[in-house]
């Protein structure tokens, strides 16, 4: 076989056993971290479609590529575009992405725009069983690709396994996961079924095709080009089979040892000598943290100190990027043809260079209009009001240095990675006692280590304040606390905190609104939530909050942050809450395009397609007095 890329590396004689096998194989492939798996993939999808017998070539359509992340996805389709001969027309898509179009595919008059995502998997892998993908135009998969295996959990497994069940006799796969860098288990919440689903996938294809399953190994590393970031590499064979948790904290131990010698440390991120070589850095870098509050403290930190970044969001949120909004309100027509849907961006100030033809090829496919040559404007509304705009048109991320937990982390890499010093295993017994998985918090010290391809450093983490959930619930807002029960500091912002219903500004001037958030709002920049008036929204509701960027309003608190600030507030039945003056210390993640109601945006001036910018805000906010920087609680 005859390698055409010459501007990629060769293959691997491991690597080159993967891409040859036939394309109804059924190949599991145990690759480390920075083993080469996209290159691997993308060349194994090329020799899918582009075999030497026309009968044994696949055709686009039928290879189905799913991934976890839309950074995962977003990488893979760049590969292919960059390197890929016969496999342009592939399509990565997250497992989220692809659930959908099978609901949609299988109940079209469904409206799954508001499930979440745990229902959109389970109803998806329904669908499968019952024969969704041979319905109508739809296309059941020949060969089926997956990375990141070994985080495939729970409705995520099942889902797989109903379609690879389902198609057993005519589809080939490609599976690719390495069980020492599994750390999604927490998703699980009964630590005993954690570990019962740890490795449970690799299981059930061995068991599934005890006589055909073709197991290989990609064991040579190509991310590390230096001593300091291979340190790690070692303990990736012991933790693809550990589960006892003695021997998981021996290894936690000694990685975290290897992480911590004094030559690796920066000290702390508020030392002036270490913002500047952040604030200097050409090379990329991440700095990663262990859970959400910390990644929200070095943020909020980073910011405070003038240090760009990127906080990198759960992978469940899909903002769409604001120019969507401003292409639709700038034309009354029903499509756009490729040389007006170009002119028509070029008047949108981005903070990148888009890929125009990239995305006139992804909007016209995606909003499947009648003609070939134009991009539906109808239907580029209903995908964002339905939470299908695709992966492929997302802003990319452009940033230098990017704030993350590990987790977030997984499958990127970065020239230069700083990791805040990890606790001792006394510390972490002693945080969560019982609940301690001490396996996973070996693979996630280890995924930490092995993102970098230099240099890799330490710091000691900052100040952290107390976090608790309303109520206790699991999935309560997260507000500041204290030690005692009805102690109120702030409030976590998350992304649905601005109301969407109404555009912003509707009460003053919309339209300048909107004019304002393009010219004079962006990403890290500080707001304030500023309440209106004492009378609460409802009985369940606090008072109404305005937002604010340098004074002027840009928006309002949604009715769901009311909600939640009123059970954050309400310590108990017989408390009289209290309503904070300003929540400070809150920044803006991003301008999202977001939907309403037709009305609405005509009244504002906004057009007829209920569609505008809104700000999204992250952050932790700390109440404060009224026009006063104190601190204010009950």
């Amino acid at each position: 076989m005859t390698d055409a890329y010459l501007d990629s590396p060769r293959l691997t004689d491991e690597q080159r056993a993967v891409v040859e096998q036939p394309w109804d194989a059924r190949v599991l492939v145990t690759a480390g971290a920075g083993a080469g798996k996209t290159h691997t993939l993308v060349r194994r999808l090329d020799a899918l479609c582009s075999h030497q017998d026309p009968d044994e070539a696949l055709e686009a359509a039928e290879i189905l590529v799913l991934t976890f992340s839309r950074a995962a996805a977003r990488e893979l389709r760049e590969r292919i575009a960059r390197h890929g001969e016969r496999a342009r027309r592939v399509r990565a898509q997250t497992f989220d992405a692809w659930a959908y179009g099978v609901l949609v595919q299988a109940y079209p008059d469904r409206e799954w725009g508001d499930a979440s995502f745990d229902e959109r998997i389970k109803a998806a892998a329904e669908a499968i069983e019952k024969g969704a993908l041979e319905a109508g135009d739809a296309t059941p998969p020949a060969h089926v690709v997956i990375d990141e295996v070994q985080d495939l959990l729970g409705d995520r497994r099942e889902l797989v396994e109903a379609l690879l069940d389902r198609y057993q006799d005519s589809c080939g796969f490609t599976v690719v996961g390495d069980a020492a860098q599994s750390v999604y288990g927490f998703q699980i919440e009964d630590l005993a079924e954690r570990l019962d689903e740890t490795g449970r996938f690799f299981e059930w294809l061995r068991c599934s095709y005890p006589d055909d399953l073709v197991e290989l190994r990609l064991t040579q590393n190509f991310r590390a080009v230096t001593p300091e970031a291979r340190v790690a590499l070692a303990h990736g064979p012991r933790l693809q089979q550990i589960s006892d948790a003695d021997e998981a904290a021996a290894l936690y131990e000694g990685l975290r040892e290897l992480l911590l010698e004094p030559a690796n440390g920066t000290g702390d991120l508020t030392d002036p000598f270490v913002l500047d070589g952040l604030r200097n850095l050409t090379d990329t870098c991440a700095i990663l943290t262990r859970d959400n509050r910390q990644a929200q403290v070095v943020s909020g930190l980073l910011h405070e100190r003038g240090v760009e970044h990127r906080l990198r969001r759960p992978l469940e949120e899909r903002p769409v990027p604001y120019w969507v909004a401003e292409l639709l309100r700038r034309t009354e027509a029903t499509g756009l043809t490729e040389d007006r849907f170009r002119s028509l961006l070029a008047e949108i100030t981005l903070p990148y260079e888009p890929s125009t033809s990239a995305l006139w090829t992804v909007l016209r496919r995606a909003t499947r209009a009648a003609g070939r040559n134009v991009i539906d404007l109808e239907g580029l509304r209903r995908l964002v009001a339905e939470s299908r705009f695709p992966d492929e048109a997302a802003d990319p991320d452009t940033a230098r240095i990017v704030v993350s937990t590990v987790h977030r982390a997984k499958g990127l890499e970065f020239d230069r990675v700083i990791i805040l010093a990890p606790p001792t295993i006394a510390e972490l017994r002693k945080q969560h006692k019982e609940e301690l998985d001490l396996p996973a918090e070996a693979r996630a010290l280890y995924v930490a280590m092995t993102r970098v391809r230099q240099d890799l450093y330490h710091a000691r983490s900052p100040e952290l304040p107390i976090l608790k959930r309303a109520g206790g619930r699991r999935n309560g807002r997260r507000y500041v606390g204290g030690w005692r029960s009805y102690d109120r500091y702030g409030i976590v912002a998350e992304a649905g905190d601005v109301c969407r219903d109404n555009p912003p500004g509707h009460e003053t001037d919309p339209v300048a609104t909107q004019a304002y958030l393009l010219e004079h709002v962006a990403s890290g920049q500080e707001v304030v939530l500023r309440r209106l008036h004492d009378l609460p929204m409802g009985e369940t509701q606090s008072p109404p909050y305005a937002l604010l960027h340098d004074g002027r309003e840009i928006g309002e608190a949604s009715r769901r942050f009311r909600q939640e600030l009123f059970q954050v507030q309400m310590v108990n039945r017989t408390w009289d809450p209290w309503w904070p003056d300003e929540i400070r210390g809150l920044r803006i993640d991003t301008l999202e395009t977001v939907t309403g109601s037709t009305a609405a945006g005509a009244n504002a001036g906004l057009g007829e397609r209920g569609v505008w910018i809104a700000p999204r805000i992250t952050g932790i906010g700390r109440y404060r007095r009224a026009d006063e920087d104190e601190e204010q609680r009950a």
